[in-house]
């Protein structure tokens, strides 16, 4: 139930408006067979496109909301939450104030738990025509209780179906039948600047339409759990309750959900996101086959190929991404991917970044083969990696902020101090104690490695993808490339990294 996501500390906090998505697009219908033996269709689709009367030289979309207004709806949820004596007090501009009460964070301090009830205001969209609704995950989350207001003035619970955290997606199922459903568009075929009307209930006015265009695509905000994002970006008006609500196209159907707003007000600036409707749509028919969404993973930390990096590898132009470790037996390690590694395709499509990469190995489904088209050593080649199950432990990531205490060295040319790694200082950094290199002591302000954001506590791995154990071989290294970026192999918290060091005349 928590709608305060922030997409910067320091520039905003957000607002969350959830669009659902699709479930089959064109003229098939997801159907299930009644006690009774009957079928019941749940899909709603739209075989003529919708056109628009110009009035005075403007379009009208009174007949789009007509058709979408009565699939979505008004989602209430309420669920305990137990406060300790010392928790009382909420923040003066903490956002759940407007929904549960200035009264949450007042009382007389006592010296036991209590609890509160946390109501919580969102939006969620019909997607057949028994019941099925879609919303966000966060409008519903740690919900006892959940009620739905439909556009007829009925009030119906709603049973949680399934949640999907990393997608922000949830799918609820309310007991009636013949609803007006909202037609499942096809997200991908969806352009910049394509006009868009968000629907849903602000601020709990009232069911509201805004409209406005599509500004970007494949966003991500790493908001949340940092999970699986590709967000449809718009300017849309959408605010606090509009989460869950539905982003139509001009044809009425649904090609996204609404989820986040980027705001230093709190408030809408024109800067939304949703979840496009092929994402849901995937999420959605596993929530209702099986409860619960399982995606594939190749078992590589990546990052995206900046231009110093393409230029140290000898890359005609910046684009795919770098692997920076290969975990032990996974996927990508039997099918050969090693470190340091540039994927450029998989499965004959360009890879542009590291989070559009891990969406479509995620929606691949485990099982699945796919093709990888990587550069090693300035060679282009094809690997065909069997994608595996991601897991929850998989997901773990260690933290740990410890400093070592070993006696440092002189100022290696790149501007740090630094010193060998010994298994006592690894295990103090929450790395493995198997692991080799340089700890970085120091970085000086304004040098080269401060610049590429290298950190105290860093533990050099490699320069240019070469191995270095000792500060001779780390300046060895940096003499070999004083006219072109240096690429580092980081260790940073046990997460290995690939950082470029601009040479000194650069």
């Amino acid at each position: 139930m928590n709608d305060n996501y922030s997409i910067s500390k320091r520039v905003a906090r957000t607002a969350i408006a959830v669009l659902a998505s699709g479930l089959l697009i064109g003229g098939a219908a997801w159907r299930t067979i009644a006690a009774d033996g009957q079928t019941t269709a749940h899909v709603a689709t739209v075989t003529t496109p919708i056109t628009h009367a110009v009035a005075g030289g403007r379009d009208s979309y009174a007949d789009v909301v007509d058709v979408v207004a009565p699939a979505v709806v008004t989602i209430h949820a309420e669920g305990k939450a137990k406060v300790s004596p010392t928790q009382f007090q909420l923040p003066d501009d903490d956002f759940f104030g407007q929904f549960f009460g200035r009264q949450f964070g007042q009382g007389r301090r006592g010296t036991t738990p209590r609890s509160f009830k946390q109501r919580a205001l969102g939006s969620g969209v019909i997607v057949t025509t028994d019941g099925y609704i879609l919303t966000n995950y966060h409008v519903v989350d740690g919900a006892d209780e959940i009620k739905v207001d439909l556009t007829d003035g009925r009030t119906l619970s709603a049973k949680v179906i399934g949640t999907d955290k990393p997608s922000d997606l949830a799918l609820l199922k309310i007991n009636a039948s013949d609803l007006k459903a909202i037609a499942l568009g096809n997200s991908d075929a969806v352009k910049v600047g394509d006009v868009v009307l968000a629907v849903g209930n602000p601020l709990g006015v009232g069911q509201t339409v805004t409209m406005g265009i599509i500004s970007a695509k494949s966003r991500s905000t790493n908001t949340g759990d940092g999970s699986y994002e590709d967000f449809l970006q718009t300017d849309a008006p959408i605010n606090h309750g509009n989460s869950g609500g539905a982003l139509v196209n001009t044809k009425g159907e649904l090609v996204g959900i609404n989820s986040q707003i980027l705001s230093n007000s709190d408030g809408n600036i024109g800067i939304g996101f949703a979840i496009p409707a092929n994402m849901a749509k995937n999420v959605m028919e596993q929530l209702r086959t099986k409860g619960k969404v399982t995606r594939a993973q190749l078992g590589v930390s990546v990052q995206n190929v900046t231009s110093d990096m393409a230029a140290n590898l000898g890359l005609k132009h910046p684009g795919g991404v770098i692997v920076g470790s290969v975990s032990a037996g996974s996927a990508a390690d039997r099918a050969g991917v090693k470190q340091g590694d540039v994927i450029t395709a998989l499965n004959g499509e360009a890879v542009h970044d590291f989070n559009s990469l891990r969406n479509r190995i995620a929606s691949a489904g485990p099982g699945t083969n796919a093709d990888l088209t990587i550069v090693r050593d300035g060679t282009e080649r094809h690997v065909t990696v069997k994608l595996e199950e991601l897991s929850a432990d998989k997901l773990a990531r260690r933290n740990g902020d410890s400093e070592s205490d070993s006696p440092s060295d002189d100022k290696a040319a790149l501007g740090v101090s630094v010193a060998p790694l010994t298994p006592d200082v690894a295990s103090e950094l929450g790395i493995s104690k198997d692991a080799n290199g340089l700890v970085v002591k120091d970085v000086v302000p304004d040098s080269r490695a401060a610049d590429a954001g290298i950190q105290s506590g860093d533990v050099i791995e490699s320069v240019n993808r070469q191995p270095v154990k000792t500060v001779d071989d780390l300046r060895a290294a940096i003499r070999k490339t004083t006219d072109r970026p240096t690429l580092l192999l980081i260790n940073r918290k046990g997460s290995e990294i690939f950082v470029t060091v601009r040479p000194a005349n650069g």
